[in-house]
């Protein structure tokens, strides 16, 4: 049985070779209206939001890859993530302070038998609606790709839910060194500066085993 590590307990692992990567809610206006599986399926459909939703920028992303690779992660396509030229899958956001500027706000790449998936702060701030979708974010890949049970994944999720927490409040630091929050799969948080590419900021980054087939 995987055991989750509590946020204050961790153990600081050091992290040598990091990637630095650039509500569902249902109406309720008729409550007497008896809902069949069927009927119920199709409004949940209807009401839950993508994870990469937050801003109408068609207009102002790159050109697309014509033809996507055949990916681990090519069902982010349904979540409104697209594929780079890297094979990164990559979501896209407005710059909420200045008109006509987009950036990468959430960001996955498989490296070797590894994913590593970030959420993007840009100049080191949260916008809004980014950390219940982070934390949806990581979670959709921790479900897919990691061998955790329900109750397991409620666990980790409340250490994640805190991290992310603590970072908002700026009582987490940028810094090189990844937290355990799944020691069976070796499972690692960190906030860190950016190292590469355009935007300046910071970003949240998990580092998860894939499993095995």
């Amino acid at each position: 049985m995987n055991i989750i590590v509590g946020l204050f307990g961790a153990i600081a692992i050091q992290v040598s070779a990091i990637v630095a990567m650039s509500s569902m809610a249902m109406a309720n206006d008729k409550p007497r209206q008896v809902y069949t599986q069927e009927t119920l399926a199709a409004s949940l459909r209807k009401t839950t939001q993508k994870i990469c939703s937050l801003d109408p920028i068609d207009n102002l992303l790159p050109p697309v890859q014509t033809k996507a690779s055949n990916s681990v992660l090519s069902y982010l396509a349904e979540q409104g993530f697209i594929q780079n030229q890297e094979g990164s899958w990559v979501c896209y956001a407005n710059d909420p302070k200045k008109e006509g500027r987009y950036f990468t706000l959430f960001k996955v790449k498989q490296v070797d038998d590894r994913l590593i998936a970030s959420s993007f702060l840009d100049e080191g701030s949260l916008i809004q609606g980014q950390e219940n979708r982070s934390l949806d974010f990581f979670m959709m890949l921790i479900k897919r790709h990691m061998s955790t049970s329900p109750e397991n994944r409620q666990g980790i999720r409340r250490y994640l839910e805190a991290f992310v927490s603590l970072v908002k409040e700026g009582k987490i630091k940028p810094t090189r060194r990844g937290f355990l929050f799944d020691q069976p799969n070796r499972g690692l948080i960190l906030y860190h500066t950016l190292s590469s590419g355009n935007l300046k900021g910071t970003g949240i980054t998990i580092n998860i085993s894939l499993v095995k087939s």
